[in-house]
This record gives structure tokens, C-alpha cells and sequence, in this order.
């Protein structure tokens, strides 16, 4: 087995154990990183990378940013919560941010998922189809 690989899997492993009632448990990953630096294993710092690749992953997928031109309604806003904590679950953090140069429209972006619904996204779609 390939040390890449094998540290790849202790990182899987470590991750999965940072999970507490199905939630991810900040204390417990800082508590398992360290145990991890001070072990005198030859390669930690491979297994510390991943795993801190993971933890990005996994927090960018638990947060939300929500732009758009002006700012939304608080109806809007509670709607829009609603359907994301339906999507990606309750432990979703919405974020909602003013960005002026989007015209009009919303732009929703959710880990690496992107929903774009605004008038920037439609003319850079019509520029690049002429």
C-alpha cells in the first residue's frame, strides 16, 4: 500500500471520529489534530494536510453566502434560509452579503455549489454566446 494512500485513509478516519450526534465537533478535530502533530509517526504532516482539508470541505459545505444587489426582505431572507436548511440541513450558516456590480437577481453559493440567478450571470451568458 502507498504511504500517500495510507495517509489519506488515518485522515478519513480521523475526520469520521470528529463527529458527535452526527455534528461535527470543532474541540474534538483540534484535540485529534494535536494528538496527531505530537505522535512521532512518520507521516503526520501527510495525515494533518488531509485532514485539514477535509475539515475546510466540510465547513465550507456547512456555510452559505447569499448575494445580491439590494438588500433582500426579511420574509426573503427567512425564505431563503428555509429552502437551504431544507437542502443542506439545519446546521447550515446563511450569510447575506450586498454586492452592487450583481445589477439585479441573487447569487447563492453553498460549499463548490453556485446558484447564480442574477443579471451579471445573464449578460456574461449573452457575451459569451455572440
Amino acid at each position: 500500500m502507498q504511504p500517500k494512500k495510507q495517509s489519506r485513509r488515518e485522515a478519513k478516519q480521523l475526520f469520521r471520529m470528529c463527529f458527535v450526534e452526527g455534528a461535527f465537533d470543532e474541540h474534538c478535530a483540534e484535540r485529534a489534530a494535536k494528538a496527531v502533530a505530537a505522535s512521532g509517526a512518520r507521516d503526520r504532516l501527510a495525515v494533518l494536510a488531509h485532514f485539514l482539508r477535509l475539515v475546510k470541505l466540510d465547513l465550507a459545505m456547512r456555510t452559505a453566502t447569499v448575494e445580491s444587489a439590494t438588500a433582500l426582505p426579511a420574509a426573503l431572507r427567512a425564505e431563503i434560509t428555509a429552502a437551504l436548511a431544507g437542502r443542506y440541513g439545519p446546521a447550515l450558516t446563511t450569510t447575506f452579503v450586498e454586492r452592487a456590480s450583481l445589477i439585479g437577481g441573487v447569487r447563492i453559493q453553498v460549499g463548490c455549489n453556485v446558484y447564480d440567478g442574477s443579471v451579471l450571470a445573464s449578460l456574461a451568458a449573452l457575451e459569451k454566446a455572440f
